[in-house]
């Protein structure tokens, strides 16, 4: 046996062993306290504080450029901040919940109880490693799960570094990240609950081997997220800010906008703004600053898309001053494309990467019927200060979450919802709904000492019918 099959042996073992330790665990102890969740809290926190450095050295040799900037920004922030806002909120959240009685059942009481689910596969995705890997653990753990997380085969330099510092906090019984497992392996067990974070085909897939076990899924796929460009909008605010959500990690974000509606007669001018903005923050597509395309196969990906839009008649502009394709360093210069049909790769497929296709439109009505006509997105981006057409946009097309005036920040919100719908995903996390996600909301009855139903018990005669037209009249 090779040394690499030996590995991936020894790590499936050990998936079994650590998967079976928390089943027995979650049984025998199916309820954590609050103390013990905010120890998990906790020991979470300590991990990203103090070890920021480490982390961000692991998730550059993971892209081959990723500058530490941004991997403080878009993960080691956003999840020190949910576990403070877990800590926060998670006493409030455990709470039964008192529910409202019927006449009927007069003297009986009902509550709800948030109970946790038991284990929780998480599977995460390569581009935004630790946060896609950590975000639905840290919302598992306050609700009481045990957790084990697979990361991404093109992530395993911070997956080694997350199994040693989880390993050094934790207990297998309640949280691990183990390395080098195979997405098939890690999928077909019986969980309590999964999260898959990838592609809507890959998804299908996931759901499908849930089916086999009833496992209740919860699955962050993605899509092509819409941006529009109203007429009232000031063009240059806008190129701002939907550059820095395209060009952020290079692209390689499900959320990013991933192409934009313009009013017709304005793209010369989005052009020109673009290029002043991605120019005055990049220089050039070589600046370590711009994160490298992830891998060989999709830096090719990215190339042949660009090719397949201009052999159909597209134009690309590039929005950096200098810099061209870098196949050695994985770097692709940020760049529009205008001119584009629904042939073409770049509006059928989820781009992925720093490419920003351009579409005209006269009217409103035209932009809402395409968006509609394709699979629900997970992120829609409106740019306009009109009242009536933020409402407009918002009340005829769905999506899973919607920006107004910016792009990708309702995923970095704590209080709301993160989810998709439909092709983009289903089920949510972040915040209280992540908590809810991840437990079982079970409804408790408790009669009163003395119960009415009997009263309409056997055998029935007049006194049944009296009591069955009040119930009936007063709805009860």
């Amino acid at each position: 046996m090779t040394n690499a099959a030996l590995h991936i042996t020894e790590e499936l073992s050990r998936i079994d062993k650590v998967f079976n330790k928390q089943r027995t665990a979650s049984r025998s102890q199916p309820y954590p306290s609050y103390q013990e969740r905010l120890d998990a809290l906790n020991k979470i926190d300590k991990i990203l504080m103090e070890n920021m450095d480490a982390i961000c050295a692991a998730v550059n040799a993971d892209f081959g450029n990723r500058c530490p900037q941004e991997t403080k920004l878009l993960d080691i922030s956003q999840m020190t901040s949910a576990v403070a806002y877990h800590k926060k909120h998670l006493k409030k959240w455990m709470k039964p919940e008192k529910r409202h009685v019927g006449l009927n059942f007069f003297g009986a009481k009902n509550q709800v109880i948030p109970q946790p689910k038991g284990v929780v596969g998480v599977v995460s995705p390569w581009n935004y490693p630790l946060g896609l890997a950590f975000g639905p653990s840290i919302a598992a753990l306050a609700a009481g799960n045990r957790v084990i997380v697979k990361m991404a085969a093109n992530s395993q330099n911070l997956c080694r570094l997350l199994d040693k510092l989880v390993s050094a906090e934790f207990s297998d019984e309640q949280f691990a990240v183990i390395p080098g497992v195979r997405a098939s392996e890690f999928t077909d067990r019986p969980w309590d609950h999964f999260v898959f974070t990838g592609s809507p085909n890959t998804g299908k897939t996931v759901m499908e081997t849930a089916s086999k076990y009833l496992t209740p899924v919860t699955l962050e796929l993605g899509g092509k997220s819409p941006t529009i460009i109203a007429k009232d909008y000031d063009l240059r605010t806008a190129a701002e800010r939907i550059l820095w959500g395209k060009c952020v990690n290079s692209g390689q974000t499900c959320t990013a906008p991933d192409y934009l509606f313009l009013p017709r007669g304005k793209a010369d001018e989005f052009i020109r703004y673009a290029q002043a903005v991605v120019s005055e923050r990049y220089g050039s597509a070589d600046s370590r600053d711009f994160t490298s395309i992830i891998d060989d196969k999709s830096f090719e990906r990215i190339v042949h898309t660009v090719e397949d839009a201009a052999q159909q008649g597209a134009r690309t502009i590039r929005l950096v001053s200098k810099g061209e394709p870098n196949a050695k360093d994985r770097k692709y210069p940020p760049t529009a494309v205008l001119d584009v049909t629904d042939n073409m790769l770049i509006m059928r497929d989820e781009i992925f990467g720093p490419l920003l296709p351009i579409k005209l439109y006269d009217t409103l009505d035209e932009v809402i019927e395409y968006i509609n006509a394709g699979e629900r997105p997970l992120g829609l981006y409106l740019f306009s200060n009109d009242k009536k057409t933020q409402e407009k946009v918002i009340y005829n097309t769905l999506s899973g979450g919607v920006c107004l005036n910016e792009t990708l920040l309702h995923a970095a919100q704590h209080d709301m919802p993160f989810g998709g719908v439909g092709n983009s995903g289903m089920g949510h996390y972040h915040g209280k709904e992540g908590f809810l996600e991840f437990s079982k909301i079970r409804p408790v009855f408790q009669q009163a000492r003395k119960s009415g139903v009997l009263m309409l018990a056997p055998p029935y005669g007049k006194r049944y019918e009296k009591l069955m037209n009040l119930v009936f009249k007063f709805r009860l």
